[in-house]
C-alpha cells in the first residue's frame, strides 16, 4: 500500500493506492488444486504430502507442515493465523516464492559452465547506479554494491565529462540526476563484485568522453582493478573463454574509440557537404587519424618514433595529438567485447560471418520479433 499528495483547485488530499501484484502462476494453481483436492485451502497435511512428493524432503514432519502454514499465515494474515491454520492459494504462492521460507535445496552450480560466455544467460542491470527514477534522483555507488551483492554480473555505467572536462561522473545524462564520480563507483565495484558469485562481472560503458578522458578512465581501471581485468592477447576473438575460464575477472564492454570517431566523422561529412563546405579539420576534428589494418601490428611503435619525435616545447600540437592517440589506444585495449549496433536489417547481420565476438543491443521488442522471425538464425548467432 503506498500513497501520494493529489493538489488542485481549492485543496490537496491524499489517496491511497495498493501495488498490484502478480498473481500465482498456472502450474502453481494446478499443483495447489491437487494437493488441496480440489478445494479452496489447503491443510497442514497436505502440505506435508506436498513437501514429501514434490520437494522430495523425506524427512519433513506433519509438525514442521504445521509450523510452515502457521508463519505463512503470521507473515501475510495476522488476524487469520487465529481463526485457520490453512493456506489458500496465493498463501501457498507466497511460501513457494520465498526465499527465507522454502530457501533453494542447494546453492551449488551444477550447469556445465565451460562453454563460451554467450552460450548463457547473464543476470544484467541497467543504469544500475541510480538510487530511484531516471529523472531526478540521485547517483550513487550503493545501487551498484546492493545489485553485486544479489548476484548481478552485468553493471551499466553512463560516463560524462565533469563541468571543468577534467574528471568523470557517472549520471543518467541530460536528466535532473546528481552524478557520482566513477573512481567510487569502480571501488564498490572491485569490493563487492564477487561476492555473491566467482563467475566474471561486465562493466558496459555509455561513454560520452573525449580522448582525454578515455585515457583517464583507462588508468583508473588499471589501477583499480589491476589484475583482476582482463584484457584478451587479440582483439579479433573468434569464441569468447568460459564462465569457468573468467572466474573473478572484471570484463570491460564498450564501443571502441576509433568506431566513435568514425560515426562522428560520417556525421560532420553530411553537414558539411550539405553547406558546401569540406575541410580537413571540419571532418576528424583535432582527433588523430584512424589506424589503417596494416599499421594495427605498429601503432605503439609509430606512437613512439615519427609522432613523440615532434613533442617537444615548440610543438605542444603535436605533443598533445600524440597524448590523446596514446590514451585512446589504452582505452581501447581494455575493451574486451565491442559494442555495436546493427548497420542494416537484422536478418542480414544474423547472417554476417565476423570475425570477432561483439554485443549487439537490441530492444526486448526487436529481441522478441527475431526470435519470432528468424529463430533459426539468432540461435546460431549466439551459439
Amino acid at each position: 500500500m503506498g500513497s501520494y499528495l493529489l493538489c488542485g483547485l481549492p485543496a490537496c488530499f491524499t489517496r491511497k493506492h495498493k501495488v498490484a501484484e502478480a498473481g500465482p502462476p498456472a502450474d502453481v494453481k494446478e499443483m495447489f488444486k491437487k494437493y488441496a483436492e480440489g478445494g479452496t485451502h489447503m491443510t497442514a497435511e497436505q502440505l506435508w504430502q506436498f513437501l514429501v512428493e514434490v520437494q522430495g524432503h523425506g524427512g519433513v514432519s506433519i509438525e514442521d507442515a504445521e509450523q510452515i502454514v502457521d508463519q505463512v499465515l503470521q507473515r501475510w494474515h495476522h488476524i487469520a493465523r487465529f481463526t485457520r491454520r490453512s493456506l489458500t492459494v496465493e498463501d501457498f504462492h507466497h511460501y513457494l516464492f520465498s526465499t527465507d521460507l522454502n530457501p533453494p535445496l542447494g546453492n551449488q552450480v551444477y550447469q556445465d559452465m565451460t562453454a563460451p560466455l554467450s552460450h548463457y544467460f547473464i543476470y544484467t542491470g541497467h543504469n544500475s547506479y541510480l538510487i530511484g527514477n531516471q529523472f531526478s534522483s540521485d547517483c550513487s555507488d550503493v545501487p551498484i554494491t546492493k545489485a553485486l551483492k544479489r548476484g548481478v554480473r552485468v553493471i551499466e555505467l553512463d560516463l560524462w565529462p565533469n563541468s571543468a572536462k577534467d574528471d568523470v561522473l557517472v549520471l543518467h545524462g541530460r536528466t535532473l540526476t546528481t552524478p557520482v564520480e566513477l573512481i567510487k563507483c569502480l571501488r564498490a565495484i572491485k569490493e563487492n563484485a564477487f561476492s555473491a558469485s566467482p563467475y566474471p562481472v561486465i562493466l558496459t560503458f555509455e561513454d560520452h568522453l573525449n580522448p582525454h578522458l578515455q585515457a583517464k578512465v583507462a588508468q583508473m581501471i588499471t589501477q583499480t582493478f589491476g589484475a583482476m581485468l582482463y584484457s584478451p592477447e587479440s582483439e579479433c576473438l573468434k569464441e569468447f573463454p568460459s564462465p569457468e575460464e573468467l572466474k573473478y575477472r572484471i570484463i570491460i564492454s564498450t564501443k571502441p574509440p576509433k568506431e566513435r570517431r568514425e560515426k562522428k566523422g560520417i556525421n560532420n561529412r553530411k553537414d558539411i557537404s550539405a553547406k558546401g563546405k569540406i575541410s580537413t579539420e571540419d571532418v576528424l576534428g583535432k582527433e588523430p587519424p584512424d589506424l589503417t589494418a596494416n599499421q594495427a601490428d605498429d601503432e605503439r611503435s609509430d606512437y613512439d618514433t615519427s609522432e613523440h619525435n615532434q613533442c617537444d616545447e615548440d610543438n605542444t600540437e603535436a605533443c598533445d595529438r600524440v597524448t590523446r592517440a596514446s590514451g585512446t589506444l589504452a582505452y581501447k585495449r581494455l575493451i574486451a567485447i565491442h559494442n555495436g549496433k546493427l548497420k542494416g536489417c537484422l536478418k542480414e547481420e544474423l547472417n554476417l560471418q565476423l570475425e570477432k565476438v561483439r554485443r549487439i543491443s537490441l530492444s526486448e521488442q526487436k529481441f522478441e520479433k527475431a526470435a519470432v522471425s528468424y529463430g533459426t538464425d539468432v540461435v546460431r548467432k549466439i551459439f
